[in-house]
Order: structure tokens, then C-alpha cells, then sequence
């Protein structure tokens, strides 16, 4: 073990955090607890982005890669000898007691897929360590293992848009992967998984788990008003009931969208480095870095912007068709009063001058067991626009910003789709090319509704930036008995947002399937169209046919933006694989009392 250590030393890169972080990791024996690997975090970023250690060549990232999770299987495998007989006892007891039937065989019962990967097959065959560590590439087919299953995945790997994550657990382990992305952990994919499986790890060699460091271990708190649609990595939106009832979204209420684990940041040694990575920016400075109090000691400016989520409404889309997504209702979106400082200042500190060809390279802290980051882009021209208002953000309607939010800074780029307003922003680079994280390359983009996951080539579809025009029914809500004004009438509340900065214009109501129109009158800031930024909230009062009470009646809204964009009808015609930009009408059927 000590030679492995030794090994590792000497042949990770300075810039290889993820090798850095498994030797700490190999000399202790375990991770003590989450806390550690986010100081670790912490301490990888500082000497990343410090400026005094240079990035590794391009020929050497598959060795670093491969030779991390070489590492990460004979981690596994130190810990595995220490626990030996303890895993052995446990093993023998399942054997004798658990006899599986195959997967298209078994009636699952309550939770009982959730075991599938922990339960010995007697069906199946078992295989040592260095056997599956031999089927690690595509010619010589993929294998992996979760819990005591083998699992050949070869065929799979074509058709999984994160194939490139998966590769890298290739011939090992995924458990560690899915502890992380515990949003695999359904029964549709575990179903799916078992389908693939061809063994059981033997029994010596079985992958211990159980006593790893949870990275989940310092989750901040949450209201309990948040509804998740995923607990790991977390994941909310509030009941769209109360959205209409505040112009600025309550923090505790505003929508959590986590795509990792949250990190834990120290303010006193956080800091953000900003890189130019390209002579075509003529900057007269190439790096700098900057502490909290550094940007808070910029001038301050203040934005009102809506943040939403790419998949916000995915939930409707999948009515028509099924996505690939986490089912957002109507609210995953917030409106919010945002300060710091501009990212613009910073940028024109370091001389920086205007490229339309360029991109700002935007990383978090919260990392995948890679060590990658979360990473976006956005054009330099957004970020270097007056107008554009992109601001480094430390305060969040007048409070420090919280942990779920981007404690200490986030980066707010107005007016486009939630996954570029990084949080708990690290680093910042000014590039020739977008970003490459997998966030940006494979996700978050849109395609035709006759694209599959068999057809579809993320290289031919552009990142979502600004989003569509869009709105939605706060109040009556889905279901609920709604009694008629004396008069007539039926109140309906929501709120809409186009992005961009467009402004929205009109907001037209119907309740008899677009025979008649009402239009809402709008509650709204008072910006410049192209900087109107925040969303607009809209109450309309809808008359209503005597004849009709104790009927079903469906409420349709509609929203037009400042350049005469308007929600399209039906979501047929707008379908995609990854159920984004979801901004059909919304309709809500009600039963007037």
C-alpha cells in the first residue's frame, strides 16, 4: 500500500486534485467524515487556481483518470481486507438465507429493488476483482460493479448521455458514483440495472461501503414548505400556491436546484480565481484572485432576477411522452433581489476587451467524485454588458446569501436558464471555447420532438441561454372547489417571465378554451425592456356562466413578451427527451362551487 502511496506522489500532477485527494484518503484508511473531503475540497481549488502550478498536457488526463480509479478499486480493496471477516459472515448469512430469482422473474414488493444490488444471485456466476477490472473499455466490453453485483453495461453505454462519467467507473466500482447521483436510485433504473447484471463479486473481494464518509453528511437544513422532487443531491420547488403572493420569492421558499453536494466554505479562506485563458481577450493581466472581502469591496450593484429552472413545468411535458429529468412542477422558479458585485468590473480591471467569439467559463465548489466541478458558460458579451447586469452575488433580497443558495458567492446571469447562475463560484476563465463540463455540453439543450436517446447527438443543439416566454397558474389550483363571486366572476392569480430581459406585455386568461380572452392586469418592476429581468406577476377576474356551477371548467393561461413571442398551444409539438423548456400554455381544471 505504502508503494501505491508513493506511486501516486510521484506521478499526479499538481493540477490533478481528484489523485490528491484519494492519497489523503488511502493513508488514513477511510474518510472520517464530510467535513475532511470538503476541506479538502478547499484546499485543491486554492492550489489549482493560485497561479503557481501549471495544468497538466492534454496526453497526460487519461493517465490521471485511469489512475485514479485504479486508486479508488485498491482503496476499496485496503478497506475491504480490513473488514474481511465481518463481510465474509455477512455474505455466507445472505447465501444461505436469500435465494434471488431473476429480475423479469421477481414480483417486487415495497422497497425490495433497493436490495437487488446487495443480494446474492445464485443464478449467477462470480467473478474476482482482476477479472472485472479486465473489462474496462469498449473492446473489451464494460463491466461494473454495484454492492456485491456484476453488471455488463457494453451495451448501455451508447445510449446514456453521461457515458463519459460511466467510463471512468469502467472495470470498478459505481457505488461511490451513486452515492453522489442518487437519483439513480429508482425503481425504473434499478430495474433496469438488474437487467444487465451477470454475477456477484466473490465473496473475498467484495467492495465495502458502508462505512465510506458520507458526502451528504453537512446538508444545510431546509424548510419543511420545500417540496423535493430528489433528495440527493437535493432538489425542491414550494407548493406554486404561494409563488404569486410575494413580487420577491421568501429565501426559505425559493426553489433549491443542486445538482451535487452542497460544499462546505469557509469565508475566511475562500477565494476566487479569475484566468484568462486566450491572448484573443488582449487583457493586460492573466490571473488574479480575489478573496470575499475583495468583492465585497467592489462597487455594489442590485438586480431583480427571476431564476428558473431548465426543466421547470417538465412534469406536464411528461403527460405527452416521457423525459429523462427530475418532474418539476410550475415551481422551480423564484424571483429575487440580488447584490454584489459586477462581474463586468472585474473583468474590465484585468483590461479585458469586448470579443464576440469568446466565453466566460463559470466552476463551483461542489464537486463529483471525479473532482470535477459544476461548470457553465456564458458569452463574454453578456458578462461585459452594461446592461446585462451578470453580478457576483453575496447577498440575496438583502441577506448573506445560504448554503442552498451559493453561500458565500454565485454567480447571477439575468434573463437565462438557472444552470448558468453557477453557485458557490470558484473560478472564473475567459476562453476561446464553452465550458466542457457535462452540464454544458450534454444537458440542458433542446431538440426536436422526433429526437431520441437512439438519434439524438448533443454536439447539433446549442446550450440553453435565454428562456422561452412562460406562465402559470398560481391560484385556483389543480382540483380545488372555487366558489363564484356574486357577481359572476372567478379570480385567478399567477405569475409569467420571458428571458432575455423581455419584458411581458400581456397576459391573456380563458376558461371556455379560447373563445374568449381576458387580459390580467400585470404587477411589475419598471425596466427598460432588454433589462426587465425580473418576472411578472398577474391577477385577472374571469366571468363566468351561471349555467356552468358544479361544472369541471379549465382555466388557460398565455403570456406575450415585449417581442411578441407567445407560449405555443399544446406540448406536443414542443417535446423533447430532456423535458426542458416546458412553456406551453398552463392549464388548470377546477370545479366551480
Amino acid at each position: 500500500m505504502s508503494l501505491l502511496i508513493k506511486a501516486a506522489n510521484n506521478l499526479r500532477h499538481p493540477f490533478a486534485p481528484g489523485v490528491k485527494c484519494m492519497s489523503v484518503t488511502f493513508q488514513g484508511f477511510h474518510l472520517k467524515h464530510a467535513a475532511q473531503i470538503n476541506s479538502c475540497q478547499h484546499q485543491q481549488y486554492k492550489r489549482q487556481f493560485s497561479g503557481k502550478t501549471a495544468k497538466p498536457p492534454k496526453s497526460n488526463t487519461t493517465m490521471y483518470t485511469l489512475f485514479t480509479v485504479g486508486c479508488i478499486t485498491m482503496g476499496y480493496f485496503v478497506f475491504d481486507n480490513m473488514e474481511k471477516l465481518k463481510r465474509q459472515e455477512k455474505s455466507i448469512k445472505n447465501t444461505e438465507v436469500i435465494k434471488t430469482p431473476k429480475v423479469e422473474d421477481k414480483v417486487t414488493s415495497g422497497d425490495d429493488y433497493k436490495q437487488w444490488h446487495s443480494t446474492q444471485r445464485q443464478d449467477l456466476p462470480t467473478f474476482k476483482l482482476d477479472e472485472i477490472q479486465k473489462h474496462n473499455s469498449l473492446e473489451n466490453g464494460v463491466w461494473v460493479t454495484y454492492g456485491i453485483g456484476v453488471y455488463d453495461i457494453t451495451d448501455f453505454i451508447p445510449k446514456h448521455p453521461g457515458s463519459d462519467k460511466i467510463m471512468l467507473g469502467a472495470g470498478s466500482a459505481i457505488d461511490p458514483f451513486w452515492a453522489i447521483y442518487q437519483q439513480h436510485n429508482t425503481q425504473e433504473i434499478l430495474t433496469m440495472l438488474e437487467k444487465y447484471r451477470i454475477g456477484n463479486i466473490s465473496p473475498e473481494d467484495e467492495v465495502a461501503t458502508d462505512d465510506m464518509g458520507s458526502p451528504w453528511a453537512h446538508e444545510p437544513k431546509r424548510h419543511p414548505l420545500l417540496r423535493p422532487t430528489s433528495e440527493r443531491p437535493f432538489n425542491a420547488e414550494p407548493p406554486i400556491t404561494i409563488l404569486a403572493d410575494n413580487f420577491y420569492t421568501p429565501n426559505e421558499f425559493f426553489y433549491v436546484r443542486n445538482h451535487l453536494p452542497v460544499p462546505v466554505i469557509d469565508e475566511k479562506t475562500y477565494e476566487l480565481e479569475v484566468e484568462i485563458e486566450t491572448k484573443k481577450a488582449a487583457a493586460k493581466s492573466t490571473q488574479k484572485v480575489l478573496t470575499l472581502a475583495d468583492i465585497k469591496a467592489l462597487p455594489k450593484h442590485t438586480v431583480t432576477a427571476a431564476v428558473m429552472c431548465g426543466g421547470n413545468r417538465r412534469s406536464e411535458m411528461t403527460s405527452v411522452k416521457s423525459v429523462k429529468g427530475l418532474s418539476w412542477g410550475a415551481g422551480a422558479v423564484g424571483n429575487a433581489k440580488w447584490s454584489g458585485a459586477r462581474l463586468r468590473d472585474v473583468l474590465l480591471a484585468m483590461g479585458i476587451q469586448a470579443n464576440e467569439d469568446l466565453h466566460v467559463i463559470l466552476e463551483g465548489a461542489d464537486l463529483d467524485p471525479t473532482s470535477s466541478p459544476y461548470g457553465a458558460s456564458i458569452p463574454l458579451s453578456k458578462a461585459l454588458d452594461e446592461r446585462g447586469d451578470v453580478i457576483l452575488a453575496y447577498e440575496m433580497n438583502d441577506k448573506p446569501l445560504n448554503r442552498d443558495h451559493g453561500f458565500p458567492i454565485r454567480v447571477v446571469v439575468p434573463g437565462t436558464v438557472g444552470a448558468r447562475n453557477v453557485k458557490w463560484l470558484t473560478r472564473i476563465a475567459v476562453a476561446e471555447h464553452e465550458s466542457n463540463s457535462h452540464w454544458q455540453q450534454n444537458d440542458y439543450k433542446g431538440f426536436s420532438p422526433s429526437t431520441d436517446w437512439d438519434t439524438v447527438d448533443f454536439t447539433k443543439s446549442p446550450a440553453i441561454q435565454a428562456m422561452p416566454v412562460t406562465s402559470a397558474i398560481c391560484t385556483p389550483s389543480a382540483g380545488d372547489k372555487v366558489k363564484v363571486t356574486k357577481d359572476g366572476f372567478v379570480e385567478v392569480r399567477g405569475y409569467a417571465w420571458s428571458g432575455g430581459g423581455r419584458r411581458i406585455v400581456r397576459v391573456d386568461i380563458t376558461a371556455d378554451k379560447g373563445k374568449s380572452w381576458h387580459v390580467a392586469t400585470l404587477e411589475q418592476e419598471n425596466e427598460p425592456d432588454g433589462r426587465h429581468y425580473g418576472w411578472s406577476l398577474w391577477t385577472a377576474r374571469i366571468p363566468v356562466d351561471a349555467k356552468h356551477k358544479g361544472e369541471e371548467v379549465e382555466i388557460w393561461s398565455k403570456a406575450v413578451d415585449s417581442a411578441y413571442n407567445v407560449q405555443p398551444e399544446s406540448f406536443e409539438n414542443i417535446w423533447n427527451l430532456r423535458g426542458v423548456l416546458s412553456n406551453a400554455y398552463h392549464r388548470v381544471k377546477i370545479l366551480l362551487n
